[in-house]
């Protein structure tokens, strides 16, 4: 089993329906969905493009999923979160846009943000304590010969190689795209997307994910709001 903090606006949240309907999942109840074919992809195209994405549910990774230390329990992380989420203020962006990032597209900040990336990094550290050391094997997954010094130090300190100042806050929706395929794609994002865009944007609340077994798809155990320690969901 494996959790992950995640940050994903809440269950009702309009991002979240458009996100969950191009999808094809809800991370908040696991329900699974054709997503609707528009004027540029067909819905087995655009099943096709989100499949890995989909089974992480929309997300931005604050940190990465890991197994629990010996001695933590699923209890304990939750209420730490709980506990951590009523002690902080939503970070809130001018707007999101859609990007690519290695070649997948999401929604990524419009420009900087040093308080967003204060806010990743101290989550980063502030729970360390409840992950367990990575394992050989899953150091290998993340393919360390592609990463720079940095990102290797990263991921076998902080079990991910994007943290701190390799940071970058993005909520995926594709898989790697070919630059054939790019322009459509881009096209059937923007349609969807566009409107729910078109203004500021607030990173407020904090979700605990979890992967019940290897290969499962993530689902949301609990959101908690930023500054009050009101439970959105729990499943």
């Amino acid at each position: 089993m494996r959790y992950a903090i995640y940050f994903t606006p809440g269950p009702d949240d309009a991002l979240t329906r458009i996100a969950a309907n191009w999808l094809g999942r809800d991370p908040f109840t696991g329900a699974t969905h054709e997503a609707p074919a528009n004027g540029h992809l067909s819905a087995t195209e655009i099943a096709f493009h989100t499949a890995a994405p989909r089974r992480y549910g929309f997300h931005a990774t604050l940190k990465a999923p890991f197994r629990l230390a010996e001695g933590e329990s699923e209890a304990a992380l939750d209420e730490a979160m709980a506990n951590y989420a009523a002690t902080l203020e939503p970070v809130v962006l001018p707007r999101l846009v859609v990007g690519q990032i290695d070649g997948f597209f999401a929604l990524v900040p419009s420009g900087t943000s040093p308080e967003l990336n204060r806010f990743a990094g101290d989550i980063v550290a502030g729970f360390e304590r409840f992950r367990a050391p990575l394992t050989e094997r899953e150091i290998e997954r993340r393919n360390p010969d592609a990463l720079s010094q940095v990102e290797f130090q990263n991921l076998c300190q902080w079990g991910y190689p994007y943290v701190f100042d390799t940071f970058r806050f993005h909520m995926t929706l594709t898989g790697r795209v070919g630059a054939e395929e790019a322009h459509r794609l881009r096209a059937a994002i923007d349609d969807m997307f566009a409107e729910e865009l078109d203004r500021p944007f607030a990173v407020d609340g904090l979700a605990l994910f979890v992967e019940r077994e290897p290969g499962a798809p993530f689902i949301v155990h609990s959101h908690y709001a930023l500054g009050r320690q009101t439970e959105r969901k729990k499943a």
